[in-house]
């Protein structure tokens, strides 16, 4: 079965435009003219992603995201005329995945879907795959090689939270705030430690991920080529 994508927009023209370029690729398309229409698409399919207009009638990309939030783990990205900062962040505080202003190049959107159903298909609620190393975050256990290894809690959290953004660059002060909570009184070394400690545990038993310094940055974790 093919990757199923909703694409809602009140615009027809736009709705055409990203459902051939969809269905050229090979993506099942379901168009929805409203944000009504939408939810009940949702309901009545097995979607695996969104791509939502946030000025629509019935109900508005904004409310939809919300409620896609509350029901469904999959991923969503607004497409919407409104550039500016507060109806961005109104777009992330609602949950969606990624952000898109009119007029788009359809190339760029087409990206964007592909990254993120890249993501989504490697992390899920509570198990992330990084080729054959298994993070179960229900456990909090590491499988690798066909061994368990159990981490120190704050290990694993920082493990967890590379191998969630595979790619992306965290900053040692982000790092601190997700990891160890805002109050935290420590400094940022605290964070060179133990990625010194997981490099040193992981590094001469698999292969299949690797964690990398940003000079003058933070760390990224990134997955190897299998």
């Amino acid at each position: 079965m093919s990757i199923q994508i909703l694409v809602a927009d009140d615009d027809p023209h736009i709705r055409e435009l990203v459902s051939l370029m969809l269905k050229r690729e090979g993506y099942g398309v379901h168009e929805a003219e409203d944000g009504g229409h939408a939810a009940n698409i949702l309901e009545q399919e097995n979607i695996h992603l969104a791509v939502i207009d946030v000025m629509m009638p019935v109900k508005n990309g904004w409310q939809l995201v919300e409620e896609i939030r509350g029901h469904y783990d999959i991923p969503v990205i607004l497409l919407t005329a409104k550039g500016q900062a507060k109806d961005i962040e109104t777009g992330f505080l609602a949950g969606t995945d990624d952000y898109m202003i009119k007029p788009f190049e359809p190339k760029e959107l087409l990206f964007r879907i592909k990254a993120l159903l890249r993501r989504y298909r490697m992390v899920s609620s509570e198990v992330i795959k990084l080729n054959n190393t298994t993070i179960n975050r229900k456990s909090y256990e590491v499988i690798h090689g066909g061994e368990i290894e159990t981490l120190p809690l704050k290990e694993f959290e920082l493990l967890s939270q590379l191998a969630s953004f595979p790619g992306q660059i965290f900053t040692r002060e982000q790092l601190v705030e997700l990891i160890w909570g805002a109050d935290f009184n420590g400094d940022n070394r605290t964070v060179d430690v133990h990625i010194k400690r997981l490099r040193e545990r992981f590094a001469r038993n698999t292969d299949d991920f690797v964690i990398t310094t940003v000079r003058g940055i933070g760390y990224k974790l990134e997955v190897q080529e299998s």
